[in-house]
């Protein structure tokens, strides 16, 4: 039995080697387009993804004591009208978000939104000043006239969501 089971493996690998598909590689050329405009700044990684929570204290927990993630305590943002709180992922972070004042962004969002949800994306890029010059240019909306100091104590500046499909983007100078 074990030399015919030998026989039976061996024409097997046979066949499989001979049928199997040639696989070809993409040249680089025909993998993206080489139209693509050079920037005087670039888009660099995700920086974290903002979620609005009505109960700032449940989240946390969420995160920390049910999915086990390390959590940071909580920072008040006047200026930016929120409480956050950041949890650590391997690759990126979460960004908790709950409304400070009456004045909140995040306590409008949560009037049209009670359970919370996704409120933003943060995308760092290298040069904040480069990349509102050149997004006015493309007739993207900025939501404010200068950059603001962030969570990050970096700049930070908010794309209009109707002019990202939907997302509101914020671009933080890495």
């Amino acid at each position: 039995h074990y030399i015919g089971a030998i026989h039976f493996f061996s024409g097997l690998l046979t066949r499989l080697q001979t049928s199997a598909p040639t696989i070809r590689t993409l040249s680089s050329s025909n993998s993206f387009p080489q139209n693509i405009p050079s920037c005087l700044w670039k888009l660099g990684r995700l920086n974290h993804v903002a979620i609005a929570v009505p109960d700032l204290e449940k989240a946390q927990s969420l995160y920390k004591d049910v999915l086990g993630a390390q959590v940071s305590e909580t920072v008040a943002l006047p200026e930016h009208g929120v409480y956050t709180v950041f949890v650590e992922l391997g690759n990126t972070k979460l960004e908790l978000l709950h409304p400070l004042g009456e004045q909140s962004p995040i306590a409008s969002f949560l009037q049209k939104n009670k359970t919370g949800g996704m409120h933003h994306i943060c995308i760092e890029v290298d040069d904040i000043k480069a990349a509102m010059t050149e997004l006015k240019k493309k007739k993207i909306r900025i939501l404010s006239e200068e950059p603001k100091i962030g969570a990050h104590g970096k700049p930070v500046i908010f794309l209009h969501p109707k002019d990202c499909h939907g997302v509101l983007v914020e671009l933080e100078e890495a």
